[in-house]
């Protein structure tokens, strides 16, 4: 492997850790203990606090800061980390904090994509493959699951959970649960199934079928989740039974401590021109 290349500019602490080929530009700052793994890219103005550890072939682009001490009063400094997986890209302006308790960490899985000004805050647990567009924020102790993407200016409250492969459209507000495979939008709203995000992660026809039966079920109008499942599990069992995308969305809505995001009120027809008399 290739040595690292360290710009003469840059502020790196010889108790830092760097692997093979990471290359670090201008100005960029890697603080004591941060360890970074082989073939990443550090560019200029980044940011590497104490307790982050990087793996193999991230990109940290301007500006980026990363592991910082967390946004949280309860935070005493105690010792705390950042884990990050392998393959991800940290856009610019990108900000991600470290945990709050001692021993505690936030953690990044491989292949997630973070873009400008996007904010994840400490404690949070990003599964492999998350998208965060341009402004999207995560609070404290936040769970997303694999693959979900979160459009811009998205805003979710601290310990919400989302789904895998879910969609999260721009300028949402999320205080509730996000169901796995949902497309949800305003504040807490379910849309519909994420029936492309399946197409393109590989899902075949049968099981997108069978998710589509589940969420009409379940969200087609407002109804009791709990009496609407049943009705679900009764209907499929003359199909054989649910299958296993269906029942990892009734198990995730059954573990809910938060609640679950809910179906949109129906629209009013609205009365005829002039009203009535």
């Amino acid at each position: 492997m290739a040595p690292s290349r360290i710009d003469p500019r840059a502020v790196v602490s010889p108790e830092a850790k760097l692997g093979d080929d990471v290359t670090v530009g201008p100005f960029a700052v890697i603080e004591p203990g941060v360890v970074v793994g082989a073939g990443t890219r550090i560019e200029a103005y980044a940011y590497l606090c104490r307790g982050t550890v990087l793996g193999r072939d991230n990109a940290v682009h301007m500006g980026a800061v990363l592991g910082h001490e967390p946004q949280d009063r309860a935070y005493r400094g105690a010792p705390t980390g950042l884990i990050v997986g392998d393959r991800n890209i940290f856009r610019e302006g990108c900000y991600v904090h470290r945990g709050t308790a001692e021993g505690s960490q936030t953690t990044i899985g491989d292949d997630c994509f973070l873009m400008t000004n996007s904010h994840v805050a400490h404690n949070c647990d990003l599964g492999d493959g998350v998208i965060l567009a341009t402004g999207a924020v995560l609070g404290g102790h936040v769970q997303v699951g694999a693959r979900a993407f979160l459009s811009g200016n998205c805003v979710v409250h601290q310990h919400v959970r989302v789904g895998r492969l879910a969609l999260i459209q721009g300028g949402s507000r999320m205080s509730c649960d996000v169901p796995p495979f949902a497309i949800t939008n305003d504040l807490n709203r379910v849309r519909g199934l994420n029936s492309t995000g399946l197409e393109r992660a590989g899902f075949d026809p049968a099981a997108i079928a069978g998710l589509r039966r589940l969420y009409r079920a379940l969200f087609a109008e407002r109804r009791n989740l709990r009496l609407a499942r049943e009705r679900f599990l009764r209907d499929e069992s003359e199909r054989g039974g649910p299958s296993p995308e269906a029942l990892e969305v009734l198990e995730f809505i059954a573990s809910s401590q938060r609640g679950i995001c809910s179906a949109a009120p129906r629209r009013r027809a609205r009365p005829p021109e002039g009203g009535e008399d």
